[in-house]
């Protein structure tokens, strides 16, 4: 490979809340026990130097002695537009539908701001990220759960039937699509989207869709625009967007939004703009540019061919080593969903046992409880392959013991 996938990063003591944060972060792991180290499998960024064009711009611009009120370059515009013409086959998309926003769940509020009116309900799927529980819960919307379904292969769908009533029941026009899925790491074929646009035009209910996961998808897939799959999902769909799944970003703050109906978007901007908060950071407006360029497409297939391998690994493993643990096989992002409900029952313990052995031995497991997961665990596969695998020696050793 052209970019280091497999080098050893120390981010001890340098502001990484997935290490620095254990034992004393509200939500976070353990620290480890001693005589190991920590293995950070929680938090959702990576363990990956950085592209290097993306230090080379940051560093670029500050050479520049000024730091003051600046304007968004058409560079940074061009450069948004490239990206999404290139990796997702993006159509007609200008300037003007793009908007910036702080962060992508700062754009699911503004949107929902704009599309409902507090107290009302939102339709979710479930297993649902925490994100969306929290923004949600913390600024007065009742959420309402469409309970993702495996098929026979074990595949997560969505069950159209049930998305129906409960748009019907709770009288429901704003819903919130997650694309790849967080945290079952579904890819949704273009036929799923195209069903579930088709129930919600049906039913006037306009789409907040989650994207930010769309450049890490695994081999044998392909992600799929929401806005993409008919006229009225492009007109009714406000999709979310930003380079910091992609590149670890997160750090930097910056996300986009893109919005092809001028009635929503003025809307939309409108409603972003209210709280002055909204307002882009010079230095993640370069490292954007510097992300999206030429080098960032190679860095990107590279990290998918990574965690590709990093998935069918950890998948095999939990088959072979970890009776009664069950994990649909993700097709997109670098999470991974294990149920232990069969481990569990098989073995009288419960799923606090079991994190808590986890974190003992430095596997800095996520609990999954907080995603809707009854007795499930979340983990980070963004690691070189090497950590991964003492990961789950230690699981196997300590862990999840025959």
């Amino acid at each position: 490979m052209e970019y280091d996938f497999t080098s050893l990063m120390d981010r001890r003591g340098k502001d990484a809340l997935a290490l620095d944060g254990l034992g004393c972060q509200a939500g976070a792991p353990l620290a480890p026990r001693e005589g190991f180290d920590a293995i950070p499998m929680w938090v959702a960024d990576m363990n990956f130097p950085l592209l290097p064009t993306i230090q080379e711009a940051v560093i670029r611009r500050m050479r520049e002695p000024h730091l003051g009120y600046f304007l968004p370059s058409e560079d940074y515009y061009s450069s948004i537009i490239r990206w999404h013409e290139a990796r997702n086959g993006a159509e007609g998309l200008t300037r003007e539908c793009i908007g910036y926003e702080n962060g992508v769940l700062g754009g699911v509020l503004s949107a929902l701001n704009v599309l409902c009116s507090k107290g009302e309900r939102v339709l979710v799927h479930s297993p649902t990220y925490i994100g969306f529980t929290k923004a949600l819960s913390n600024n007065g919307y009742r959420m309402v759960h469409s309970p993702l379904e495996k098929d026979e292969a074990g595949v997560w769908r969505m069950n159209y039937a049930h998305m129906e009533k409960m748009i019907v029941e709770h009288k429901i026009h704003a819903a919130i699509l997650c694309s790849p899925h967080n945290p079952c790491g579904r890819v949704w074929e273009r036929w799923e989207l195209e069903r579930a646009m088709e129930l919600f035009e049906k039913h006037n209910v306009y789409v907040v869709s989650d994207e930010i996961w769309s450049d890490i998808i695994l081999s044998g897939h392909r992600h799929i625009p929401t806005q993409s799959v008919s006229p009225a999902a492009r007109r009714r769909t406000v999709a979310l967007y930003a380079p910091s799944k992609t590149f670890n970003l997160a750090g930097l703050v910056g996300a986009y939004h893109i919005i092809y109906d001028p009635w929503l978007r003025e809307r939309m901007e409108r409603e972003a703009s209210l709280s002055h908060y909204n307002e882009m950071n010079v230095l993640s407006m370069h490292a954007l540019i510097g992300a999206y360029r030429p080098e960032g497409h190679v860095w990107a297939d590279e990290l998918c061919r990574t965690i590709t391998e990093n998935v069918d690994f950890a998948c095999g493993c939990i088959e072979e080593r970890f009776k009664g643990v069950e994990v649909s096989q993700p097709q997109g992002t670098y999470m991974l969903f294990a149920d232990c409900t069969g481990w569990c029952e098989e073995h009288n313990k419960t799923i606090d046992q079991v994190e808590q052995a986890a974190w003992d031995v430095g596997v800095a497991v996520q609990d999954g409880r907080m995603f809707h997961g009854p007795c499930h665990l979340r983990l980070n596969l963004a690691l070189p392959m090497s950590r991964v695998q003492e990961a789950f020696d230690r699981l196997e050793r300590y862990v999840f013991r025959k």
